[in-house]
């Protein structure tokens, strides 16, 4: 089914059903529990889930596939915002000819910084990523002041030409009528969930890019991109020049990472210069191996796990600790807050910190490996596996 095997074609079929219900799995506790602090069922973090799974994805296949390490894929982030926003001051808040503009434009500017990073590799080439992002980064806030709007940030204003706008048009991004902040609520019992139109724009869009993503994972360009990874010396031996594979991972990337900012811009019709700091390139690379460099659904898992962090984490100070340690007597409460009070509210850092620490030294392949090994100690392979190794007895001669 569309290219792919059938042991592929499931688990699409099964990350489209659980990429559609987000809404209700992110919303497991009800309204008025304690826990309804753990919900993540709200639009604007669904679609950040979406939009940087997709910035995730896009830094795989250059990453996780061929193992070049950019410090400087904000730099495409916010060439991708910019571009949207400059479609709604020129035509009008359709998102469509943005995300067409941001895709190209990142392309572009992509094909231009990897022809000459690409020239280095290893650690050089990484330092020549992250010089071209914070010149870009510098740009958008002197240089180019005229098409970034400097400091304030590019958004749209009432004497903007807007030439598709009409009389009826909405006054924020929208799909050929359909408001991006629009949301349908439905109560049921506790439980409160919310179908955001914005959300489903990006998801549909990141089911897309996670297929093209499989394609290229599966196809002789992917497996080209892996000899790469393994052995580039090897690679040059035999003849081949790995210069055009890597440039066109590093172009496909950059494009992925176009779409993520330009989808950040549909979402909210501003872009600033603070997409392309090197702290957003460093967020994608946590991200990526967090979850798993290399795999499929890692850099997703990845991009997610921080962003629950930063949304929901983050949120938690003394008061809602002291609610729920309340039954505790008043001395034993206050010690557990204490203790736990540098790990939340603005002291997530830290905890996020800890946890990747943890998984690096103890899942290298990260949280994929961790459910990887869960499953087979459930499914009880890790014995199979031991009993297919342990040695047979020999043959009994008289």
């Amino acid at each position: 089914m569309l290219g792919l095997s059938k042991k592929d074609t499931i688990f699409l079929l099964i990350v489209i059903f659980l990429t559609l219900a987000t809404p209700i799995l992110l919303q497991p506790f009800p309204e008025a529990s304690a826990l309804a602090q753990f919900n993540a069922g709200y639009p604007d973090l669904m679609q950040r889930f979406a939009i940087f799974g997709i910035f995730a994805i896009g830094f795989n296949i250059l990453f996780g596939l061929t193992g070049y390490l950019s410090f400087g894929h904000a730099a495409f982030l916010g060439v991708g915002s910019y571009s949207v926003v400059w479609m709604y001051k020129l035509l009008s808040y359709n998102v469509l000819p943005g995300l067409i503009l941001a895709v190209i434009v990142s392309g572009l500017f992509a094909l231009l910084i990897g022809y000459i990073s690409l020239r280095r590799s290893g650690i050089y080439f990484s330092i020549l990523t992250l010089a071209f992002a914070q010149m870009s980064f510098n740009l958008a806030y002197s240089v180019l002041t005229p098409l970034t709007n400097g400091e304030t940030g590019l958004q749209v204003y009432n004497d903007d030409p807007q030439v598709l706008m009409s009389a009826g048009s909405p006054t924020s991004p929208h799909l050929f009528g359909l408001v991006m902040n629009d949301a349908t609520k439905i109560d049921v019992g506790g439980w409160q969930f919310t179908f955001s139109n914005g959300y489903y724009f990006c998801a549909i869009i990141a089911i897309i890019v996670f297929y093209l993503s499989m394609r290229i994972f599966r196809s002789p360009f992917g497996i080209m991109l892996r000899a790469i990874k393994t052995n580039q010396t090897r690679m040059n031996y035999t003849g081949l020049n790995p210069r055009p594979y890597t440039l066109a991972a590093f172009v496909i990337s950059g494009m992925y990472a176009g779409l993520a900012g330009g989808l950040l811009a549909s979402m909210d019709p501003l872009a600033g210069a603070e997409r392309m700091q090197w702290t957003a390139s460093g967020e994608v690379v946590l991200m990526t191996i967090l979850g798993g460099a290399g795999t499929l659904m890692g850099p997703v898992l990845g991009a997610g796990f921080i962003k629950y962090f930063e949304n929901i984490f983050s949120k938690i100070n003394d008061n809602i600790l002291h609610t729920w340690f309340s039954v505790l007597p008043d001395g034993l409460e206050d010690a557990i807050v204490f203790l736990l009070h540098p790990f939340i509210g603005k002291g997530w850092h830290l905890t996020l910190g800890l946890l990747f620490m943890l998984v690096v030294i103890f899942l290298p392949g990260g949280l994929i490996e961790g459910g990887t090994r869960t499953w087979n100690a459930i499914s009880g392979k890790n014995r199979k596996k031991k009993q297919d190794h342990a040695p047979k007895p020999s043959a009994h001669v008289n």
